[in-house]
């Protein structure tokens, strides 16, 4: 097997998940749609602000923490900061056998530009 660099997996996993756009996830939003928003950062960025009731779940503890916060079959938005840690969380949760699940394109960066509430 070849060694692939960091953005080599994140641009393959980015082909097997679905991704969904801020405007999309304002718009579910906007119709009261039901989703688990998962930040998925670390610490110091969650504490700079996030996505109003969102869950806090660093992307490293996904596979051992993430069954106890999130139900299997609740309808998950993961994202980070740009939208490259929320593809990979996607990906393992994907595995883990989460099948509602999509990435954030752009992440809380693109959230804020376009207009997204943030709290903390």
């Amino acid at each position: 097997m070849a060694d692939k660099s960091g953005a080599e997996l994140i641009s393959e996993a980015r082909k097997r998940i679905k991704e969904i756009s801020v405007a999309d996830v304002l718009a579910m939003q906007a119709r009261g749609d039901n989703a688990v928003y998962l930040d998925v950062r670390e610490q110091n960025e969650w504490n700079l602000g996030h996505i109003p009731k969102a869950t806090f779940l660093p992307r490293g503890v996904i596979e051992t923490t993430v069954e106890q916060r999130v139900p299997r079959d609740a309808k998950v938005i993961i994202y980070c900061a740009s939208g490259n840690r929320s593809v990979l969380a996607a990906e393992t949760m994907h595995h883990m056998g989460y099948h509602d699940v999509a990435s954030m394109a752009g992440g809380i960066r693109k959230w804020v530009e376009s207009g997204g509430d943030v709290e903390g």
